[in-house]
């Protein structure tokens, strides 16, 4: 078994975080994603979409994107569960994971592929227009995750889970196109102190 991964990216950072909060460990290759060697024939023969994260399994079976692989993981080992456990948290952890992965992951990667110098070769074209679109909704969407995290101690609720993930990953991420959550977003900022802390966030 083998994962692909790219530091500094943040989908292959989800996953790495997960299994450190697992504490599953594996071989892992590094893609260097500026060099373009998720360009390569060797590896679109692995991904033909040339995105990372990518896992390879012992029969040759390979599954790509972030979720699906913690998802086999958690599967594999469910405990801690990062998925939810019962049939209410887990229908409330996948709301806020698809909540945070829509508004809040995706709204700053169109800012970060749209507007950074360094995505010019990567994001053909850049519409700078549909970045500078995408900037208020971060920060509308930071609002309503305030709002929840004023009444939970985590994202889905009392529970550390795959949502909170994301949101690390992306909170972490938005320095990069430069947005900054709002000092007001008092919620935000204590959630985001103390997932900071966790082992796993050094992943």
């Amino acid at each position: 078994m083998k994962l692909y991964d790219a530091k500094g990216a943040p989908n292959p950072r989800r996953t790495r975080i997960f299994l450190a909060e697992k504490g599953i460990e594996l071989p892992i290759e590094q893609v260097d994603i500026m060099a373009k060697q998720h360009k390569t024939p060797e590896f679109t023969a692995i991904n033909p979409l040339q995105r990372l994260p990518a896992l390879v399994l012992d029969d040759g079976t390979v599954i790509c994107e972030s979720l699906a692989i913690c998802r086999y993981f958690e599967a594999l080992r469910p405990e801690p569960p990062l998925f939810g456990q019962g049939p209410k948290e887990i229908g409330l952890t996948e709301m806020w994971s698809r909540r945070v992965e829509n508004n809040l992951f995706a709204t700053v990667a169109q800012v970060f592929r749209h507007l950074h110098p360094a995505m010019q070769e990567l994001e053909v074209p850049q519409v700078p227009a549909w970045a500078e679109a995408n900037r208020p909704r971060v920060f509308e969407f930071l609002g309503i995750l305030d709002r929840q995290l004023a009444e939970h101690e985590f994202i889905a609720g009392e529970r550390y889970s795959i949502a909170d993930i994301t949101a690390q990953v992306t909170v972490d991420f938005m320095k990069v196109p430069k947005l900054v959550v709002p000092e007001d977003l008092v919620n935000v900022k204590r959630w985001h102190a103390a997932v900071s802390a966790r082992p796993s966030a050094k992943a």
